[in-house]
């Protein structure tokens, strides 16, 4: 049987905090379900990572990272197009479908990145706002570099986010988005 390396194993780490955080937040996860979903011990789990926090940045920029990706697929060829906003946004109900860890992941992380600063932790926010970043600039691009078209589609976006993870229809077209 193969190895895995460390790599590969710091991913499987980061795929099963984003399925342990985004249903039981930072404060009721546990470094331990998450060194078991993975099948790993705890003292392995901080050879990868340095603590909870760190896992917990790297779930939430993996989730993020899923998103733009997402988005980044579903435009290929087409950026500045008319398609671009209704590709992305067909792109992304399909991943929060298929994986609605992705949406509550994020929907999670920006509740603990305003507490970490809170508490006077910069260095989370600044990593997140980079990642929140590449995902503008990503979905930016595809709509033409329209500011008011990236901000209607983020605000779309967010109340669509918001409905979901709290069991309404998101259809923003019945806002008027």
């Amino acid at each position: 049987m193969a190895r895995i390396s460390a790599q590969e194993r710091r991913e499987s780490v980061v795929r099963a905090a984003i399925a342990e955080f985004a249903l039981k937040g930072y404060y009721g996860t546990s470094t331990e379900a998450i060194a078991k979903r993975v099948s790993v011990t705890q003292p392995y789990l901080f050879r990868l990572f340095p603590g909870k926090k760190a896992i917990f940045v790297a779930a939430l920029v993996g989730s993020m990272e899923d998103t733009r990706l997402a988005f980044e697929r579903a435009t290929d060829g087409m950026e500045g197009s008319k398609q671009a906003r209704g590709a992305m946004a067909g792109a992304y109900a399909r991943l929060i479908s298929a994986r609605p860890e992705t949406l509550l992941m994020q929907m999670q992380g920006y509740a603990v990145v305003a507490a970490a600063e809170a508490e006077g932790d910069d260095q989370t926010g600044e990593l997140v706002r980079a990642d929140w970043m590449r995902l503008w600039e990503t979905v930016h691009l595809s709509l033409g570099a329209n500011a008011h078209e990236t901000t209607r589609f983020f605000a779309c976006g967010m109340l669509g986010n918001t409905l979901t993870a709290i069991g309404l229809p998101s259809d923003c077209r019945a806002a008027g988005a």
